[in-house]
């Protein structure tokens, strides 16, 4: 796999501080507690060293080791093992089987002499069950057969606690709590020594390989596996972590978070716990010794101890992500937060997101970058700033330093080509879009809308339109200057409404309109202006540009004054008569606006209904003056004046009706004599002059509508009398006249009717008349017949309840008081209530009856 530069290699302790020119001696184990280092030697001596640690300005670490002492054990075997115990001021000295406790400063035995005897190999257990801070329980595999006991070590005595005994040999330990981790001949196990309870955990062959047990934290331990895997097991006997893949002759491991180290003939190698990758290789022979020392990871050869330099977690992420390996370094980051204070970390793992996402976008990969921008809350004009042009002039910011990415702007990252350069474009239209609503716009808004407007008019994007159209915040002088440059005039008309610069956005449209510039966006801009108008509220606007809008197109344009809002026209902003003043220009839009004022807002003002009815009929006249048919446009204005004359009672009518004089508007003569009530002038302008009798049957229906029928009556025996006057003999009247009897039977006094048919004509001529007449008659007479019979059975009722009150006697005595004013009754005289109650006729009379006796007679029996 690819490399990482996670551990540097520097030397601690040269060859000849340790032993000069012996070349006879060997290390044979190390210790580190702070910055005290113990080195134990083939030929029984112990060295202490103390490590001084230096970094130079350009940040290279070295180590200086000062010898403070050394010390020989006198028992010419090697010394095995060293483990400091601090809190005792104690080094443990393991040699010949026999581990002694010595001071950490001067190495002198402790004067008590104790020791543990028989040990072949120990482990400290830092997870200690004791709970004394001055105590160290150690665990020993004793040179009895598979026994391990368990020793409590104090200042300057000891004491055995356990012993324990195992299936099978064992030959190394790590200790937790009450669990050990045992390699024994064969396998792996985990034993609670307290209970007793072990668990297999997987076979290994201590013959051929030899065995690494190391604890790595709470309840977790490090093997070495078959085929050569670095196992990971808690002491519940299960493996929390995939295993890392070592070489087959691993001699030592260590952890160093989130690394694990191993080291073998050649090489050391360095693993990550969080992907299992390799990471690093660094070469190193004859090493025979590596372990970390509360994080400092030591390794030694037999001659010399070098010390494995952790970089910086940081500086490693930024060598990823300088490599554009994005996913190793997030997950390094992610893994980096166990060592890192939570703030600090927040800061740091967001800047690590936010160039992660750049390289992403660097790359094309839109996706990813806008997912690793969201997560690490990027401030978007960071990714605006790429993009030349975009931010406003007047925007403050500045690049984040150190900077994100490595890119001047988009040009360099895409090295000048259009279809990537076009790609990038799409994606922050499409970003921006996305984050202007969101708090990530929180206190930049005008920069991402201005950048926003900017790439929509310079791609001709549809959705420009719906930028500007709803709440925005694009810079005016800024927006409107790109605008111009890429001659989007009518956007340019909404940015300066949206700004309330309603003029300039008008005299902008009128100019595309008039063709003075070019802007195809809006085939419909004229009508566009005219609703414009109908809904600005500026007047001076309105009347600035109603010559222009009606010069354009009459009809439509009138729109700006008929479809002005409701709540507007009641009040009168604009005075109609104005209107109707600037209108005189404009015949078709003035016959329009009156329309509108007279049969939509119904308007009761006699001028307008009389202006509308004149110019109808001019407009009339006009057009027959030009040709003697009707048509279309004829025919369409005689029904609208016709109605106008018929449904108003408002215009004037003998100023219309002089008008209308010596034309051949006979029908509309007829309504105007209507209206005045002479409907003998219009019935006979109808019979005799149009001949139209079903209009002077529609004439008698609708001039008679929402009146009595003696009205109604009189008005169709007027026009009975029309078609039979005496001096006509017209064989059409006489049939209009049966006709008429016939279809309108209902309308006449069948009698009068009789009087006044000629008495030549035949029943069977009459006949659906007069079988109406009749049936009407005795329809009548039966319904008279049985108002009168309910009468005469209500009147029944009544004289029943009078018969019945009489019945009741009533008794007046000189003892009955007045209801009223509480005085007896001097004479037989008195008003008597339905309740029973007896009043004076004189208080009864006088009305002032008190509320009591006012409930008591609502109160009381139906009685009459």
């Amino acid at each position: 796999t690819m490399s990482v530069k996670a551990f540097k290699l520097v030397s601690a302790v040269e060859r000849e501080m340790l032993m000069g020119d012996k070349n006879y001696i060997n290390i044979e184990c190390i210790e580190c507690c702070g910055k005290n280092l113990y080195i134990g030697t083939n030929d029984c001596f112990i060295y202490h060293f103390l490590l001084d640690e230096k970094i130079s300005t350009a940040g290279k670490i070295t180590f200086a080791a000062t010898k403070q002492l050394h010390k020989y054990l006198g028992l010419k075997k090697p010394v095995s093992e060293l483990k400091a115990a601090s809190a005792l001021t104690r080094l443990l000295v393991l040699c010949d089987n026999t581990i002694t406790l010595v001071n950490m400063m001067n190495l002198e035995p402790v004067p008590t002499g104790a020791r543990i005897k028989g040990a072949v190999t120990f482990a400290v257990n830092e997870n200690p069950v004791s709970g004394d801070p001055f105590c160290v329980e150690v665990c020993i595999i004793s040179v009895k057969r598979r026994t391990i006991q368990m020793f409590m070590v104090f200042e300057d005595r000891v004491q055995i606690v356990k012993e324990v005994f195992t299936p099978e040999q064992p030959c190394a330990v790590a200790v937790d709590g009450y669990y050990l981790c045992l390699a024994l001949t064969t396998q792996y196990i985990i034993l609670n020594y307290n209970t007793g309870v072990s668990q297999d955990l997987f076979p290994y062959c201590s013959d051929e390989k030899r065995p690494i047990v190391k604890r790595i934290g709470r309840q977790e331990f490090l093997l070495a596996g078959p085929g050569g895997l670095g196992m990971f097991a808690t002491v519940d006997g299960i493996s929390q972590r995939a295993p890392v893949h070592w070489s087959e002759n691993v001699i030592g491991a260590a952890l160093c978070f989130p690394y694990v180290v191993a080291l073998d003939d050649e090489f050391i190698t360095v693993h990550s716990m969080l992907d299992q990758q390799q990471k690093q290789t660094l070469p190193f022979k004859e090493g025979h010794i590596l372990q970390d020392f509360e994080g400092k990871v030591i390794v030694a050869t037999n001659k010399g101890v070098y010390i494995l330099v952790p970089l910086p977690l940081e500086k490693q992420i930024q060598d990823l992500l300088a490599s554009h390996r994005v996913e190793e370094a997030l997950v390094l980051a992610k893994g980096a937060r166990r060592n890192i204070p939570k703030e600090k970390f927040q800061v740091m793992y967001k800047r690590i997101l936010q160039q992660a996402g750049f390289i992403q976008f660097a790359q094309l990969q839109f996706l990813e970058a806008k997912e690793l921008f969201r997560s690490g809350q990027l401030d978007v004009r960071e990714l605006i700033s790429l993009y030349p042009f975009l931010l406003p002039t007047s925007s403050s910011f500045i690049r984040s330093h150190p900077p994100l990415h490595e890119y001047a702007d988009l040009n360099q990252l895409t090295q000048g080509d259009q279809e990537k350069m076009a790609k990038c474009k799409r994606f922050l239209m499409s970003y921006l879009n996305e984050v202007r609503s969101t708090e990530v716009a929180n206190g930049y808004k005008e920069d991402i809308d201005t950048a926003l407007l900017k790439l929509y008019a310079e791609a001709n994007h549809e959705s420009l339109l719906d930028l500007l159209v709803s709440e925005n915040f694009c810079l005016l002088t800024d927006s409107a200057a790109w605008l111009e440059k890429h001659k989007k005039y009518f956007a340019l008309g909404l940015l300066y409404h949206y700004n309330g610069q309603d003029a300039a956005a008008l005299q902008l449209w009128v100019k595309i309109v008039d063709g003075d510039i070019q802007d195809s966006t809006r085939s419909d801009l004229y009508e566009y202006i005219v609703d414009f108008l109908t809904f600005c509220s500026d007047q001076d606007l309105v009347w600035k540009y109603s010559e222009w809008v009606l010069q354009k197109n009459e009809e439509v344009g009138v729109q700006m004054f008929t479809k002005r809002p409701l709540e507007e026209q009641e009040k009168n902003n604009i005075n109609p008569d104005d209107i109707i003043s600037c209108l005189n220009k404009y015949p078709k839009a003035r016959v329009k606006y009156l329309e509108h004022l007279v049969l939509e807002r119904k308007i009761q003002k006699e001028k307008y209904h009389t202006h509308l009815a004149v110019l109808y009929l001019e407009a009339i006249l006009q057009l027959k003056s030009v040709t003697t048919d009707n048509c279309t446009e004829t025919t369409e204005l005689l029904f609208k004046l016709r109605s106008l004359l018929q449904k108003s009672d408002l215009y004037r009518i003998h100023f219309i009706l002089d008008k209308i004089q010596g034309t051949d508007l006979h029908m509309e003569s007829a309504i105007l004599y209507g209206k005045l009530e002479e409907h003998e002038k219009a019935l006979h302008i109808l019979v005799h002059e149009l001949k139209d009798f079903h209009a002077a049957e529609e004439y008698c229906i609708w001039n008679s509508e929402n009146r009595d029928l003696q009205y109604r009556r009189r008005l169709f025996h007027m026009l009975l009398s029309v078609y039979l006057n005496p001096g006509t003999s017209d064989c059409a009247l006489v049939m209009a006249a049966v006709d008429l009897l016939n279809n309108h039977a209902a309308e006449f006094d069948a009698a009068l009717v009789l009087q006044l048919v000629p008495d030549s004509w035949s029943v069977q001529l009459l006949s659906p008349f007069l079988a109406g007449a009749v049936r009407q008659s005795i329809h009548t007479k039966r319904m008279t017949q049985a108002a009168l019979g309910l009468a005469q059975a209500e009147n029944l009722i009544y004289k029943y309840e009078k018969v019945k009150q009489k019945g009741t006697p009533v008794l007046l005595s000189d003892k009955k008081v007045c209801q009223v004013c509480q005085n007896p009754f001097c004479e037989p005289v008195f008003v008597r209530y339905p309740n029973g109650g007896m009043v004076h006729t004189h208080c009864a009379a006088s009305g002032h009856l008190n509320s009591n006796m006012t409930h008591d007679s609502s109160s009381s029996s139906n009685q009459t």
